[in-house]
């Protein structure tokens, strides 16, 4: 059997620098969630792209760690949603979330976080159409989308 290819990166996650080797074939949701131990990377499709669990923060951007290869990591900024919160205090949108019972199980939380702080740092003040159309990627069993769109447009509406 063949050894794999490896490929050295160098990349920001959740405000400290990494650098790492990583099998080139190896998935930026592999890695992140088993080599980083960032376990609020979910996977409920397999890694066809089409459950939105393993949202990730890429540059700003909002992207499925089951579709990048790890490799293309390198040079970017990555948020995970072990980033958000400081040791004292939730980040607003995980606040919001709290406050609007926008949580059941959890499973799809951490994606339907970084998609909303995708969409406010693009966009301030969607409306809830805005809203919703940027959590269509992401799936979610429990809450209806309701409680989650109220607690993303009370941050969106500020204090």
């Amino acid at each position: 059997m063949e050894a794999s290819a490896t490929v050295a990166v160098a990349f920001r996650l959740n405000g400290s620098d990494v650098r790492d080797v990583v099998a080139s074939e190896r998935t930026a949701y592999e890695y992140l969630r088993n080599d980083r131990a960032l376990t609020s990377i979910h996977n409920a499709c397999d890694g066809i792209g089409m459950c939105g669990a393993c949202t990730i923060l890429v540059d700003g951007r909002a992207a499925c760690a089951c579709l990048l290869l790890a490799a293309e990591l390198d040079g970017a900024t990555v948020e995970t949603a072990e980033g958000l919160a400081t040791e004292a205090l939730l980040h607003p949108l995980q606040q919001a979330f709290v406050d609007h019972g926008a949580l059941q199980c959890g499973y799809c939380t951490p994606a339907m976080l970084l998609a909303a702080k995708a969409l406010l740092a693009e966009q301030p003040h969607p409306t809830r159409a805005e809203i919703t159309h940027a959590l269509t990627g992401n799936l979610c069993r429990c809450t209806g989308y309701a409680k989650i769109v109220d607690a993303i447009a009370s941050v969106a509406e500020g204090p």
